[in-house]
C-alpha cells in the first residue's frame, strides 16, 4: 500500500496477502507454499500469462500452459464440454476430469442436462464450468501428483485444479472496463460433389437421380461467419481492514453453425474485513451467474440418417433450401434448422464464507461454509412440420423438458500450525470436512399437439399440460416417480383409461403403489404426455492432515493422510485411507553449485488417492422403482412395471491409484532461464466398472471392482526464457513438452467400447478394452482397398495397433510487451495418437451415392459396390 505520512509520527498499516505473486507463492490444497519450498508436482498460471481470445470456460485459459495437461474441447459449440486430463487417462469409466476447488469450495454437479433423443440422438451435457467468468480468474494451480493431490483423497485421483478469484486491492476505489470483440468462421470444409457431378455419379451407380431443381451447397447455408463479444466491469477497493471487489460479466457467443451460442451473465462479489486487532478475519466469495444457449439439432448418436450434420453431407445438392420441400425420405438441413428448437438455461450460485481466528502467533483455527445451488433446465421441440425423423412426429410433433437441481453443503474445520523451532520451520493443518451433494432431477415429454405454428406455442401447451398432469399426480401421492397420460394406456386399464401414477405412499405404509384407470386431467392439452422423476443425496466426510517441515531452509519433507468415507459404498469398505509424502532438497543454497544457478530444487513424492466417480446413487444396494415411462410412436404409453435399481455388493471398494514421482526445478542467471522435468509412474487398480453379470438374475449388470490394472508412466519438460527484460519492453518464450504411455495389463478378458453409427453400423463398436494395450485401443476394419466385385478386402475386425490416448502433449507461448502494448500467442498440439473418423465411415460410401446421397469426390470410382451398406 502506499500511505501518505504527512505529520504522523507513527502509521499503522495492514498489509494483504498477494496471491497474484506466483513467482513467490503457490495456492495448495488449503493454504499456499512458496514455488521454491513446494515437494510435490504442482504448476501454477496467472493471469498474467493466460490465453486469450475467445474464452468460453475456464480450462482453455491454461491449454498449452502446462506439462502433462491435455485440454480438449469435445466440440466447436459455444460451451461445449471440455475434456482435462493430467498425466494421462486413470479410470476406464467415462469421467476422468480432475477435480475442481473454487475459492475453496470444491465444485460437483451444477451442468445443463442433456435433451433425450428426439428422433435423431440425445445432445451432450454442457460444461458445468461455464458459470465461472474466466475475468475473475487471478491464477490457476494444477496439483498433478498423488503427494500435492492427497489432501483432497478420493477428490484427488485424476488431479486437483485450484481457481482463485481475483480480490479488491490498492487503497483507492478503481473501476475498470474491459471489452473484445471475436470473430469465427469454419476453416475447413469437405470436397462434396456438386449438383452436375452429384447427377452423373448417381447415375454411373444404375441409380435413377432425384434432380429438385437447385444448385445449393449445404455446407455454406448452415455454417455462418460469427461474431461474438466479451464486455466485463469490475470495481477494487482496499481499506486498512479488509477489501473488497465486485464483477459484472456479459458474453455473447455465437457458433458458426446457424442456431448455436451462448450467453452468460455474471455477477461477483469478493471481500474480507479483520476484527480485533487483525486477529479474526471474515472472508466472502460469492458468485451468480445465468448461462443460456441454443443448440441446433447435434448429435452424437444419430444412425445412418445423421443429425444435422450428417443430414449436409448427405443432402441431395439439387434440392433447394425451402424447409417445406419434400426430400423424399431423407433429412433436408433446411428442415431440420427451421422446425427443431432447443434452449437452456443454467442458473448458478456459488458461496463460501469462511471466518478465520488467529489464536497465538502460531496456531490459527478457520471454519468454511460453501454453498454450491444450480437449478438448470433444457428445452427440445419439434415441430409436426419435421420431416423423416422417424417416432411418429411429423404431423403430431414432440417435446421434452428437461431438469435438474443441485444443492451442495460444505462444512470445513481446519487447524494451521506455523512456527520455527530451531533451523526447522514447522507448516501443518488437519481438519474435516462434510459435504453432502442433493441432485433432484425429472424430465417430461409429449406428442399430439394441438398447435405448432409457434415454439413459444408449442412450449406453453407442454408446460400447461405438465402442471394439469401434476397436479393429479400430487394428490395420489406425497412422493411420485413417474406418471403418464394418454388415450392410448397399454395394457387397457379398469375404469376410465386415461392417466396412472407409480409413486410411494409415505401417507400409508411406505410401499411402491401404482394408480392406473384414472381420467384424463382437464388441461392436457397434448395428446401423450408422461414424467419421470429422480431424487438423491450422496455424503462424504472426511479427516486430513499435512505437515511441511523444513531444515535449514535446504531439506523439505512433507506428509499429508486424509481418510474418506462415502456413501456410495457399503459398511464394508465405506472409508478409504489415502497417505502420501514427499521430499526435496534445495541444491542451489549449497556452497559446491555454481552461482549461475538461483535456483536447483531436487523432488521426490508417493502418494495413494482413491476415486468413487462413476458410480451412481446406491450402486451397492438392490431397491426396486418403477421403470422409465415411454411414450410410442402411436401416442401410446405402456404403464411400466417394477425394475431393479442397483445390485448387492457389500464389498464394492475404492478405486485407487498410486503415483511415485521425481522431478527437480532449476533457475539460471537469476531465473532468466528457468524450467522444471519431472518423471513419474501410476498405478490404478480395483477399477469401478459396470460388468454383465450371468443370467437368470434380477439385474443385467453389476458395479464390481475390476482386477486389472491402467499404468501410465511418463515425464515432461517445461522451459521458460526471458529474452528481453527492460523498463519498456519484455519477451518471453514458454514451452512444454510431456510424454505419456498408458496400458491395460493383468486383464485377460476383453470388453467392446466405442460405438459407432452409421450406414450398416448398427451395434458396431471401434474400440476395446484389453489387456496389454492402452485404454480405448481402436478395434476397426483394417482396409485393404476392394476386390473386383466391390468389396472389401481383409473384412475382418481386429487391433490396428492405434491407441485413441496422445503419447506427446505440448505447447508454446510467446508474450510480447512494449511500454502500452502487449502481444500474446499461443500453441498446443498433441501426437502419437489416432482419431477415428466416423462421418467418412458413416457416410461417405459408395452405398450412400447409389442411393441419392451425397459424398466426398474420392468416393466415385474407388472400386467399391454401390450395393454394400
Amino acid at each position: 500500500q502506499e500511505v501518505t505520512v504527512g505529520s504522523q509520527s507513527t502509521v499503522n498499516v495492514s498489509l494483504q496477502s498477494d496471491v497474484t505473486a506466483l513467482s513467490e507463492v503457490v495456492v495448495i490444497g488449503y493454504g499456499t507454499v512458496r514455488v521454491k519450498d513446494a515437494t510435490g508436482a504442482v504448476a501454477s498460471v496467472s493471469s498474467e500469462d493466460f490465453n486469450g481470445g475467445l474464452i468460453s470456460s475456464p480450462e482453455q485459459l491454461i491449454q498449452g500452459k502446462t506439462a502433462g495437461v491435455q485440454i480438449v474441447s469435445t466440440s466447436g459449440e459455444p460451451g461445449a464440454a471440455v475434456n482435462l486430463r493430467i498425466r494421462g487417462t486413470n479410470s476406464i469409466r467415462s469421467n476422468n476430469n480432475p477435480l475442481f476447488v473454487v475459492d475453496g469450495v470444491p465444485l460437483a454437479g451444477g451442468t445443463q442436462p442433456a435433451s433425450g433423443n428426439l428422433g435423431f440422438g440425445s445432445m451432450q451435457d454442457a460444461n458445468p464450468m461455464n458459470f465461472i467468468n474466466p475475468n475473475d480468474i487471478e491464477s490457476m494451480s494444477i496439483l498433478k501428483d498423488a503427494s500435492a493431490a492427497a489432501i483432497y483423497g478420493s477428490r484427488g485421483a485424476n488431479g486437483v485444479v485450484l481457481i482463485t478469484t481475483k480480490s479488491g486491492k490498492g487503497g483507492k476505489g478503481k473501476f475498470e472496463l474491459a471489452s473484445s470483440i471475436s470473430i469465427a468462421s469454419p476453416a475447413n470444409k469437405y470436397d462434396l460433389l456438386n449438383r452436375d457431378e452429384f447427377i452423373a455419379a448417381v447415375a454411373s451407380y444404375g441409380t435413377t437421380p432425384f434432380d429438385g431443381g437447385a444448385n445449393t451447397d449445404w455446407q455454406d447455408y448452415f455454417t455462418r461467419t460469427s461474431v461474438s463479444n466479451t464486455q466485463n466491469l469490475s470495481y477494487s477497493k482496499g481499506f486498512s481492514t479488509g477489501a473488497i471487489r465486485a464483477t459484472f460479466g456479459y458474453d455473447n457467443q455465437n457458433g458458426v453453425v446457424e442456431n448455436s451460442s451462448m450467453t452468460r451473465i455474471t455477477g461477483r462479489v469478493n471481500g474480507n474485513k479483520t476484527f480485533l486487532d487483525n486477529k479474526l478475519n471474515l472472508e466472502l466469495s460469492s458468485t451468480y451467474s445465468n448461462v443460456k444457449r441454443q443448440d441446433p439439432a447435434l448429435s452424437g448418436n444419430s444412425g445412418y440418417q445423421g443429425d444435422l450434420i450428417g443430414a449436409v453431407y448427405s443432402a441431395n445438392p439439387t434440392w433447394p433450401t425451402d424447409p417445406d420441400f419434400d426430400p423424399q425420405g431423407q433429412r433436408s438441413p433446411a428442415n431440420l434448422l427451421k422446425y427443431y428448437h432447443s434452449t437452456g438455461v443454467t442458473n448458478r450460485f456459488l458461496n463460501n464464507l469462511s471466518a478465520s481466528y488467529k489464536i497465538n502467533s502460531a496456531l490459527t483455527a478457520k471454519a468454511t461454509y460453501g454453498l454450491d445451488w444450480a437449478k438448470a433446465e433444457r428445452v427440445a421441440l419439434i415441430s409436426g412440420k419435421i420431416r423423416n425423423t422417424g417416432n411418429g412426429i411429423t404431423d403430431y410433433g414432440q417435446g421434452q423438458i428437461n431438469e435438474n437441481k443441485n444443492l451442495n453443503n460444505l462444512v470445513e474445520l481446519t487447524l494451521s500450525y506455523n512456527k520455527k523451532i530451531g533451523n526447522v520451520n514447522i507448516e501443518a493443518v488437519g481438519g474435516y470436512s462434510y459435504q453432502s451433494f442433493h441432485n433432484e432431477w425429472f424430465w417430461y415429454a409429449g406428442k399430439g399437439f394441438p398447435d405448432f405454428t409457434s415454439f413459444d406455442k408449442m412450449e406453453s401447451d407442454l408446460r400447461n399440460s405438465f402442471d394439469a398432469a401434476d397436479a393429479v399426480a400430487s394428490e395420489l401421492y406425497d412422493d411420485y416417480n413417474n406418471w403418464g397420460v394418454s388415450n392410448l394406456i397399454k395394457p387397457p386399464d379398469a375404469g376410465a383409461p386415461g392417466m396412472f401414477v407409480s409413486g410411494i405412499d409415505f401417507g400409508g405404509d411406505g410401499t411402491l403403489s401404482q394408480t392406473t384407470g384414472l381420467a384424463r386431467p382437464a388441461g392436457v392439452t397434448l395428446q401423450a404426455i408422461a414424467a419421470n422423476f429422480y431424487d438423491q443425496t450422496d455424503f462424504l466426510q472426511s479427516y486430513f492432515g499435512r505437515g511441511n517441515f523444513t531444515f535449514s531452509d535446504k531439506y523439505i519433507v512433507t506428509a499429508t493422510l486424509r481418510v474418506d468415507g462415502s456413501s456410495k459404498f457399503g459398511p464394508n469398505n465405506q472409508y478409504g485411507v489415502f497417505p502420501s509424502g514427499a521430499v526435496a532438497w534445495k541444491m542451489h543454497d549449497e556452497d559446491f553449485m555454481p552461482d549461475v544457478f538461483s535456483t536447483f530444487k531436487l523432488r521426490a513424492g508417493y502418494g495413494l488417492v482413491g476415486n468413487q466417480d462413476g458410480l451412481g446413487y446406491g450402486e451397492f444396494i438392490r431397491r426396486a422403482r418403477y421403470a422409465d415411462v415411454t411414450i410410442g410412436d402411436g401416442r401410446e404409453i405402456s404403464t411400466p412395471g417394477l425394475t431393479t435399481q442397483g445390485s448387492i455388493n457389500p464389498d464394492l471398494k475404492w478405486e485407487e491409484t498410486t503415483t511415485i514421482g521425481a522431478g527437480f526445478d532449476f533457475g539460471l542467471f537469476n531465473e532468466k532461464l528457468s524450467g522444471t522435468f519431472d518423471v513419474y509412474s501410476k498405478s490404478t487398480t480395483d477399477l469401478l466398472l459396470k460388468v454383465l453379470i450371468p443370467q437368470p438374475a434380477l439385474n443385467t449388470q453389476i458395479f464390481t471392482n475390476l482386477d486389472a490394472v491402467v499404468k501410465n508412466k511418463g515425464w515432461e519438460l517445461s522451459l521458460s526464457y526471458l529474452a528481453i527484460d527492460k523498463p519498456d519492453a519484455s519477451f518471453t518464450i514458454s514451452g512444454n513438452v510431456s510424454h505419456n504411455e498408458n496400458k491395460l495389463e493383468d486383464y485377460g478378458n476383453f470388453i467392446q467400447a466405442g460405438s459407432i453409427y452409421g450406414q450398416g453400423l448398427t451395434e458396431a463398436y471401434a474400440q476395446m478394452l484389453a489387456g496389454d494395450r492402452p485404454l480405448f485401443s481402436y478395434f476397426v476394419r483394417e482396409f485393404g482397398g476392394f476386390d473386383d466385385a466391390g468389396q472389401p478386402i481383409g473384412d475382418v475386425q481386429k487391433f490396428v495397433d492405434k491407441s485413441a490416448l496422445p503419447t506427446w502433449i505440448m505447447g508454446l507461448s510467446l508474450n510480447a510487451k512494449y511500454k502500452a502494448f502487449d502481444m500474446s500467442m499461443y500453441f498446443s498440439g498433441q501426437f502419437g495418437h489416432y482419431v477415428y473418423n466416423n462421418t467418412a465411415n458413416a457416410y461417405f460410401t459408395a452405398g450412400s451415392i447409389a442411393r441419392n446421397r451425397n459424398v466426398t469426390k474420392n468416393v466415385i470410382g474407388n472400386g467399391e459396390d454401390g450395393n454394400a451398406e
